[in-house]
């Protein structure tokens, strides 16, 4: 079965896009390792890339210069081919991205935002949420972002109860829904 995927799926990306605390990094690993492919999270490269924490690139140079290089990490990542690539949560909002994001599969982990307030209400790390109102944050960058993440190639909805390897399960079982037929 895994081999008949992974046929199918011709070394094509898997990019994992959705909010922050949606489990993009865990299932991506996951996933990876089903399929035999190699993990990326862009956060990791971009901190890397910088030499910097996401929250020393916001605090120093600003959200404008942290896309533009999540942007960059991007771009060279999608030159790679069989990888799993969890990307940050914003990365649908510049529209250079999705260019990108197309030579690949795009799948959306639509996680209910009570669930993410769960997730990240002890995370300190994350720069959007430095707020008075974290699940409010959550709530408005969601609103901002549903049209966005609505174009992805699967929309794959997480329940507080869903285990990662059930959601892997999913994912595994809904891609060939959306791969072109064999001739």
């Amino acid at each position: 079965m895994q081999q008949v995927l992974n046929d199918r799926l011709q070394s094509i990306n898997l990019y994992l896009i959705g909010m922050m605390g949606a489990g993009k990094s865990t299932v991506g690993r996951m996933l990876a390792r089903e399929l035999g492919y190699g993990f990326v999270d862009t956060d990791n490269v971009l901190e890397k890339a910088a030499g910097k924490t996401i929250n020393q690139l916001f605090a120093e140079e600003g959200e404008a210069a942290f896309r533009q290089l999540e942007s960059e990490v991007l771009a060279q990542v999608c030159a790679h081919k069989q990888l799993v690539i969890a990307t940050g949560g914003g990365i649908v909002l510049r529209r250079d991205n999705w260019s990108y994001l197309h030579h690949g599969i795009i799948i959306w982990l639509d996680v209910a935002v009570e669930i993410l307030y769960n997730r990240l209400a002890e995370d300190t790390t994350r720069p959007l949420l430095q707020d008075t109102d974290p699940q409010g944050k959550l709530r408005s960058l969601l609103e901002q972002r549903q049209a966005l993440y609505n174009q992805a190639d699967l929309r794959i909805t997480i329940t507080q109860e869903e285990t990662s390897e059930q959601t892997i399960t999913r994912i595994i079982e809904a891609i060939p829904s959306i791969l072109k037929q064999p001739h």
